[in-house]
């Protein structure tokens, strides 16, 4: 499919400039021309001729926001949401669809995350900003192109890539709360067949928490260090080589949760959240072939993770004196993972001379293999000893798709997967599950162009979610399993460009039926040794349930001087049956009913513009195992930004009103002794008010 356009005049901007989502009006006198290119599917392809649901965020909303991790601009993407429950957001729900926490229990996530190519799916704490070129977020399921850890959706970060000229850049941002970035990348050619690019990145925060117990504003800390390494050889005219090399080092404070519900805690021993990951891809791409491109990628990721707490929040002698005393409990809850994994994903992509089907069809197959292990130690102040576990699965996969050109306006997209997953399981309380099951999934997409500039489409996709065990021993027998989770999606959409060419907008309406549908539930009971509760978190199927909604993103040159940008999600996600006794068939968790972001940028000058933009959420439930909600909010966030010559400087706000939006919540339970134990919900709260500088050097 040829994705070349005629371009308007007025159109006649940088790729950057096309990204639905901040839109960024410094880069207005640039010269270059280029469209966004989705890197994510078979064949790269215009974003506006992608049939399916699809956001793009390019370096240029990076800036925008700041953002330092990917939590940092998924508010702007329609119908997506994140839970975080750590140091920061790494479980993420695409329309109303995801995981919000992980503890001893092995996990299937449901929106897969790559780094160049690297999965890190289940973890995305490794998914710093550094140097990323765009983040690509597909919305439904993606059985053909990931299968099996993508039931619904797959985000993509793509890192810049070598270039043929010399270049790079250096960037300090200072902020509220000690917040201190500094970056620098430089890449360009070794010879004529050897490019480099190498990227570091240093954030660092206080945190937005005072401990008053230890006199300490740092106990929720941010510290991060990332580092790349890409080497792009071009063996011979036919043959590339691309080496990825990627480290990522976070040690981060975790003290977030109060027991007065403020930013204020009692912690004598604050947890962390640390996670260190080395990682290596090499992407090879062979044109030797008359009739095939042969495209590989072999990748392989080292990740130790360790996650604690403070389980009681507050200090051993918080009763001494009070009528509480001897109520209260002291306990610490800390889970190492060490967690590998490589892939091996080869497909042959046909070229233009060796279309089927009457020369209208080009087509895909590849092969895929991923193995990856497991191994859990949690150490726990209530149990009789230490917890270890041993998870491995093996995925292997067969894919093909076609590319049919019925009419000079009309397109068939047809893919299919077959997947075998096969997994094991075993710990010290002597649980052992195996599981060995064949899966597919696939999609039927019809695109028809209705002019040069527009164009409508139809998809019917399936996507499926692997089986589980629950780990804890104490679970009756029907509660030891769950049951592999499937997925029906229909969705049509309209994508192009309006208002002779100022006006680029994508909108889609969804319906997703599932079956099966795996949700995390928690048993509370109070111990025998002191006043608290043990949680025991499990995974059971409910019947069925549906997802539907509409989302729209847009970008509106309104004048030389003035943009519009925005985007709407609009979301239903309901169980069909009861969750439990307690709890009525309802909206799903983590699955607002609506979500928003609209803005401007307005040129002041050559060099100076302002941006303004306010992001929003209806109230959603926080947990499929409670009725605890959040509640809905606006934030407001403004960047002042000033370029001269290779310099860029900011002045930029967020949170402007310095709302509390809470993140991560729970219900029914009670952990302040100070109370007796009285149940009642307890929050997370995200980034309060935020100013800060930046400047940037680029050369």
């Amino acid at each position: 499919m040829n994705c070349s356009k005629i371009i308007p005049p007025i159109l006649r901007l940088p790729a950057k400039t096309f990204a639905l989502g901040v839109l960024s009006l410094s880069a207005f006198a640039d010269a270059a021309i280029e469209e966004i290119i989705v890197t994510s599917d078979f064949r790269d392809t215009a974003l506006l001729e992608t049939p399916a649901s699809v956001t793009v965020f390019d370096s240029v909303v990076i800036a925008q926001r700041q953002a330092r991790h990917l939590e940092q601009v998924l508010n702007l993407a329609p119908n997506v949401n994140f839970s975080s429950g750590a140091s920061r957001g790494r479980f993420i729900q695409i329309r109303g669809i995801g995981e919000r926490s992980q503890f001893i229990e092995p996990l299937n996530p449901s929106v897969g995350t790559l780094v160049d190519g690297i999965d890190f799916t289940g973890i995305a704490g490794a998914a710093t900003t550094m140097d990323i070129q765009q983040i690509e977020i597909l919305r439904g399921p993606q059985g053909t192109l990931y299968g099996a850890n993508a039931l619904a959706g797959l985000i993509n970060l793509r890192s810049n890539q070598p270039t043929e000229q010399p270049q790079g850049n250096m960037q300090i941002s200072l902020g509220d709360y000690d917040t201190r970035t500094v970056s620098a990348a430089l890449g360009g050619p070794v010879n004529d067949s050897l490019g480099y690019r190498v990227a570091m990145q240093k954030h660092s925060s206080d945190g937005y928490m005072v401990n008053d117990f230890l006199n300490r504003d740092d106990t929720n800390d941010i510290d991060e260090l990332s580092l790349r390494t890409i080497l792009d050889w071009q063996a011979n005219q036919q043959l590339d080589f691309k080496l990825i090399l990627f480290h990522v080092d976070a040690d981060n404070g975790y003290d977030a949760f109060s027991l007065d519900n403020t930013r204020h805690t009692l912690s004598d021993t604050p947890g962390h959240d640390r996670h260190k990951a080395t990682a290596m891809a090499v992407e090879s791409r062979w044109q030797g072939a008359e009739n095939f491109e042969l495209v590989s990628l072999i990748s392989g990721a080292d990740n130790d993770l360790e996650y604690g707490y403070d389980e009681d929040w507050a200090y051993p002698d918080i009763c001494t004196g009070q009528p509480c005393e001897g109520w209260e409990y002291n306990s610490v809850d800390n889970y190492s993972r060490e967690r590998s994994n490589v892939s091996v994903d080869i497909k042959l992509v046909s070229t233009p001379q060796a279309r089927i089907f009457n020369d209208s069809s080009d087509w895909v197959v590849g092969v895929y293999w991923r193995d990856q292990d497991e191994q859990l130690l949690r150490e726990y102040t209530y149990a009789a000893g230490d917890f270890t576990s041993d998870f491995n699965s093996t995925n292997k996969a067969l894919y093909g798709q076609l590319d049919t050109q019925l009419s000079d306006s009309l397109t068939l997209i047809s893919g299919l997967r077959l997947e075998n997953r096969e997994a094991t399981y075993s710990d010290s309380d002597l649980v052992a599950h195996s599981v060995d099951e064949n899966l597919w999934g696939g999609r039927l997409a019809l695109q028809y162009q209705l002019s040069a500039e527009q164009m409508v489409y139809g998809l019917v996709s399936r996507g499926y979610k692997a089986g589980g065990v629950n780990s804890d021993p104490s679970l009756e027998s029907d509660d030891r399993e769950f049951d592999t989770e499937l997925m029906w999606n229909f969705e049509a959409g309209v994508k192009g460009r309006w208002l002779e060419g100022s006006l680029q907008a994508q909108v889609a309406a969804f319906y997703q039926k599932r079956d099966d549908i795996q949700i995390k539930q928690s048993l509370v009971q109070s111990r025998d040794d002191s006043n608290a509760s043990d949680f025991t978190d499990y995974f059971s199927n409910a019947a069925s349930g549906a997802n539907y909604g509409v989302e729209v993103e847009f970008n509106w040159l309104a004048t030389d001087s003035l943009a519009w940008y925005g985007s709407i999600g609009l979301l239903s996600a309901d169980y069909d049956i009861p969750l439990s006794d307690d709890l009525d068939s309802r909206q799903q968790a983590h699955a607002p009913d609506y979500q928003f972001a609209l803005g401007s940028s307005y040129q002041v000058s050559n060099g100076l513009s302002v941006s303004i933009d306010i992001e929003g959420k209806d109230r959603f439930y926080l947990s499929s195992s409670h009725n605890e909600q959040t509640q809905s909010y606006e934030l407001i966030n403004a960047r002042v930004n000033y370029v001269m010559g290779g310099w860029d400087l900011s002045l930029w706000g967020r949170n402007l009103t310095d709302k509390d939006v809470i993140v991560r919540g729970f219900g029914g339970f009670g952990n302040d002794p100070r109370k007796f134990y009285e149940t009642e919900a307890y929050y997370q709260f995200g980034e309060p008010r935020m100013f800060g500088v930046s400047g940037r050097y680029d050369f």
